[in-house]
């Protein structure tokens, strides 16, 4: 006989699910201890939000789902917004929720509520098994939707009497682990018409989505860019699929690629906010748009492609890139597009330097980013959130090898920074690594999930927390005016609705468990505290940096289309 624990404990180690984050509670305690039973790895967190986020993180970097575990009733609405974090990202996570148990239902159970379909509009698939004998099946199911075509998040729904149901070991359904996804090759023709576009476009350009970073793509796009010489643009998290360093990577001339270009490469990203959804002034109106991905739901969506292919990146790439070798397809640097990015490109890179350069107190963005961009080491994770840190940290911290980045992403979530720092360094941790991970944090972010700095300790791992501190969201006030401000009337009627405590002291969260954090005002100040953090490998480091509160960023001929134009 088994019971529900240990029937979901054995079904998860058979469908190869190796991590649990979560929340320890009624009714999953015993569930909690059932997974350490079985060998599973179980990290308990201190707000089931960041559990999620770094279950989904976990899924990002090795294309298998982690488990998040939390209690009934609140337990599981705190999670939901991980959910739609991961559902909008598309990463796979499975998120198991301890529910009210049977005979209590619709007569004000413990944390009684309707859990299946609460979390039904966050997720691909949400269920509860009928009963314990029948949980493989739905293991198996929820590993397979969370990973095949869009990835995603899963729920599953466990009862108190669920858990506890005992039944015969010869009822439980035997279930076959998983197997990967399948691999879904482009129509030929397809193919042959996407590489006479781009050969008679006059100003090509590829676009290199994070969907190409979790596709592992990175052999085959790399080798299209070499081979063929067509310059390229990352998003955020499509950085180091082909390294930022490499010549072909116009990062600096972005607008001028994307408003000039006339023909686009789309490869796993989507044409949503962050792309300006594909429409003029940001793009040309007549540009001709070649769109691989794995969704056929996403093809053709807010403009036309003119060659739309449902496959995966790697084949796709793999046989578009020989069939330009066939045409005998290269652009050279004396090309005029690629004169006019180079040159644009330059002029931008001029002016951050210029900014870069400036190491008066207090501090800038631009300084800050390149003297930790000197320190830290070039093959290193970056995990980074907050408005002006993340966007201008992305365009000087940079990366070499792909799935090396991750930030708010396409849901803009703030709160999930420390969380994706947890998977990335278990991660490093399970390659057996030096690698390093740092985790860039604008104050106000930080705040979100400050405490999971406790998860970091108790757990051992080596993350390096840089916190940006400008004394707000986006911008606060110096500490003199927060203080003028404080006494000049009631304070939930005079202080800025932006500001933060002036020059809160995030460092000495270290002193709570014994150690000792760095407050840096200089550059000296930064690249001591780097190196200094860059020898411990057993605990978390936070390094508290002060800038100026008003420090902007360059100006944007386009910023990110967060709100309508209409």
């Amino acid at each position: 006989m088994k019971d529900g624990n240990q029937i979901m404990a054995e079904s998860l180690k058979n469908q190869g699910i190796k991590y649990v984050f979560g929340i320890m509670g009624h009714p999953v305690i015993e569930l909690a201890l059932s997974f350490q039973g079985v060998g599973l790895h179980y990290l308990g967190f201190r707000n089931e939000q960041a559990a999620c986020y770094a279950a989904q993180a976990y899924g990002y970097l090795t294309r298998k789902p982690a488990v998040v575990l939390c209690v009934s009733g609140p337990g599981v609405l705190h999670v939901t917004g991980g959910m739609a974090n991961a559902q909008v990202n598309c990463w796979p996570v499975i998120v198991i929720g301890g529910s009210c148990a049977e005979d209590h239902e619709g007569i004000g159970g413990f944390q009684e509520y309707p859990q299946v379909e609460a979390c039904r509009p966050y997720c691909k698939y949400s269920a509860r098994p009928p009963s314990a004998s029948l949980i493989p099946l739905h293991v198996e199911k929820a590993v397979r939707l969370s990973t095949y075509g869009r990835p995603g998040a899963v729920y599953l729904d466990l009862p108190a009497t669920l858990l506890k149901q005992q039944v015969p070991d010869d009822s439980i359904a035997n279930v076959m682990p998983c197997p990967s996804p399948p691999l879904i090759f482009p129509q030929q023709e397809m193919i042959e018409n996407a590489a006479d576009l781009i050969c008679q476009a006059k100003k090509p350009l590829i676009i290199i989505g994070k969907g190409a970073a979790y596709a592992v793509a990175e052999n085959e796009v790399r080798n299209l860019v070499s081979s063929t010489g067509l310059p390229f643009l990352p998003t955020p998290m499509g950085k180091g699929v082909v390294s930022d360093n490499d010549q072909h990577c116009v990062g600096s001339a972005r607008t001028t690629a994307l408003s000039q270009a006339d023909v686009i490469l789309l490869l796993g990203a989507r044409l949503n906010w962050m792309l300006h959804f594909g429409r003029p002034p940001r793009f040309q109106s007549d540009v001709d748009i070649i769109q691989v991905d794995i969704c056929a739901e996403e093809l053709h969506n807010s403009v036309t492609s003119k060659i739309a292919i449902q496959a995966d990146i790697v084949p796709t790439v793999d046989l578009l890139a020989k069939a330009l070798n066939k045409r005998h397809f290269k652009i050279d640097k004396v090309n005029p597009w690629w004169n006019k990015l180079t040159i644009d490109g330059a002029k931008n890179k001029k002016m951050m330097q210029r900014m870069a350069d400036d190491t008066s107190v207090p501090l800038n963005y631009y300084t800050v980013f390149k003297h930790i961009q000197e320190i830290i080491p070039n093959d290193c994770i970056i995990c980074s959130e907050g408005a002006n840190t993340m966007d201008i940290g992305r365009t000087i911290l940079l990366n070499t090898k792909p799935r090396h980045r991750i930030d708010a992403g396409t849901f803009g979530t703030m709160g999930v920074g420390l969380g994706f720092a947890i998977s990335a360094a278990l991660y490093c941790r399970d390659l057996s690594t030096n690698k390093r991970v740092i985790c860039v944090e604008g104050d106000s972010a930080f705040g979100f999930s400050g405490m999971e700095i406790e998860t970091m300790f108790r757990y051992k791992l080596p993350i390096i927390i840089i916190i940006v501190n400008n004394n707000g969201i986006y911008g606060g006030v110096d500490k003199e005016t927060f203080q003028l401000i404080q006494n000049a009337g009631e304070s939930t009627q005079v202080t800025p609705p932006q500001s933060l405590t002036a020059e809160t002291h995030y460092e000495k969260m270290m002193e709570l468990f014994g150690k000792k954090g760095h407050f840096c005002t200089t550059v000296q100040d930064i690249q001591k505290a780097l190196k200094l953090a860059l020898q411990v490998t057993d605990s978390p480091s936070i390094i508290n940096i002060m800038i100026n509160p008003q420090a902007d960023r360059k100006e944007q001929k386009f910023s990110w289309l967060t709100e309508s134009k209409i």
